[in-house]
């Protein structure tokens, strides 16, 4: 349902920052000077961090294809004129984590070779549009101890440093959470970022630069192209040798996993995990790209001034369209005994009703402690527990009719029931 009597975001084009957000923003951009957005220069930082935090020097980064999108990645954010300091220097971090946690990954599978030997069985892959309930319905099923979920502070900083703590990346990430809330204190309303969250194993495509999530940083037209139209075996690839690394220092059997952004690369999925069940979400793609703009945009001001909202509705209005394709040309790559397609209207009707029917698939049990343990989240997570966001298509010169008349045989293929939006 359209959210019309909640929070009314006024700033999303021309954000405007509680003092203390603004001077935590403005701390950070001091540092943007030093930042520059440049392959070689970031894999050497990465090496003198990996190495420091080691004690030996690392600077076996693996498999070189990612330095590809890595150079793409850097020329668009070079030529991105409202690209802000603080964003600059947001990035940098990020981007040297990145290949920091490479380094780690490499050095990790030289010392022990045996992770190489763990086997990733069917796993469990929701894929959907961004906003059709892939996000809550990963954290439902997470809530069952008997799969293997992706918590944020993990997909964040999957292998650890030598001598870290237990609980190290869980306390650095509650720490970085305290931070975004002071920058975006609405997201909670949008979407659950706790640390213990079931996060997307996206974020652990961006090991390897290529990852749709960083479409959802900024505007990266270059690499979007390189991302859309490329094979992104070597990625995946290197996804599973990380879930096998994952799974060799933490446990776990069967994995659950979950991206949107599969929806891209369906036959690299099928490829790598080829006995993989797969659950595919649907919904009114109206609401889902006004939900996706507002909170995208809002996203974004951490790291761009302005925001151009008709940019972001644009962007997505394309990218919908092309998800959407890509999902009915290649759906029938997942015969019927391995996925599950499951419509926003009927799993909002019954949480526990479509679960049952996922584990039916999946061959996964669906035993009184496993319904006694979906039931406990969904008691303690009631929707718009944060309040409830005012979605609307017009803030991004959208038109729901357009929009649904272009997907009209997405949407009467599975059955998808229109919800009212403005």
């Amino acid at each position: 349902m359209a959210n019309t009597d909640g929070l009314r975001i006024e700033d999303l084009a021309r954000p405007v920052f509680s003092p203390d957000a603004q001077r935590v923003l403005d701390r950070l951009a001091e540092d943007a000077p030093a930042h520059a957005f440049e392959p070689e220069r970031l894999m050497r930082a990465a090496v003198e961090t990996a190495s420091a935090a080691h004690g030996r020097r690392l600077d076996d980064f693996g498999d070189p294809r990612f330095t590809e999108p890595l150079g793409i990645v850097c020329q668009d954010l070079n030529a991105e004129p409202a690209l802000t300091g603080y964003g600059r220097t947001q990035f940098h971090r990020e981007f040297t984590r990145m290949l920091v946690q490479r380094l780690r990954l490499q050095d990790l599978l030289r010392r022990h070779p045996e992770i190489h030997d763990v086997r990733i069985r069917q796993p469990i892959i929701i894929v959907g549009l961004p906003r059709s309930g892939t996000t809550h319905l990963n954290n439902l099923l997470a809530s069952d101890p008997r799969l293997r979920h992706l918590p944020l502070w993990e997909a964040i900083e999957p292998i650890p440093a030598p001598g870290d703590a237990p609980g190290a990346a869980l306390d650095a990430m509650t720490r970085r959470g305290r931070h975004r809330d002071m920058v975006t204190p609405h997201l909670r309303k949008m979407i659950d970022v706790a640390p213990t969250d079931a996060h997307e194993d996206a974020e652990l495509l961006c090991l390897s630069f290529a990852s749709g999530l960083m479409e959802m940083r900024a505007p990266m037209p270059g690499y979007l192209e390189w991302y859309s139209g490329t094979d992104l075996r070597f990625a995946y690839e290197h996804l599973r040798t990380t879930l096998k690394a994952l799974t060799w220092l933490r446990g776990g059997r069967r994995w659950l996993l979950k991206s949107p952004h599969h929806l891209d690369h369906l036959p690299e999925l099928k490829n790598v995990f080829p006995d993989a069940v797969v659950v595919f979400t649907h919904r009114d793609p109206a609401p889902a790209a006004a939900s996706l703009a507002t909170m995208n945009a809002y996203m974004m001001r951490r790291r761009l001034y302005p925001v151009d909202l008709g940019a972001v509705g644009r962007h997505w209005r394309r990218r919908i369209e092309e998800l959407l394709r890509k999902m009915q040309e290649h759906r029938a790559l997942f015969a019927d005994e391995q996925s599950v397609d499951v419509v926003f209207h009927r799993y909002m009707a019954d949480n526990l009703a479509t679960a049952h029917d996922i584990y039916r698939v999946a061959g996964q049990p669906f035993t009184p402690q496993t319904r006694a343990a979906l039931r406990a989240y969904l008691d303690g997570h009631v929707r718009h527990r944060h309040g409830r966001i005012d979605y609307r298509l017009s803030d991004f010169s959208l038109d729901p009719t357009e929009l649904r008349v272009g997907l009209s045989s997405y949407t009467t293929r599975f059955g998808v029931q229109e919800e009212p939006i403005r």
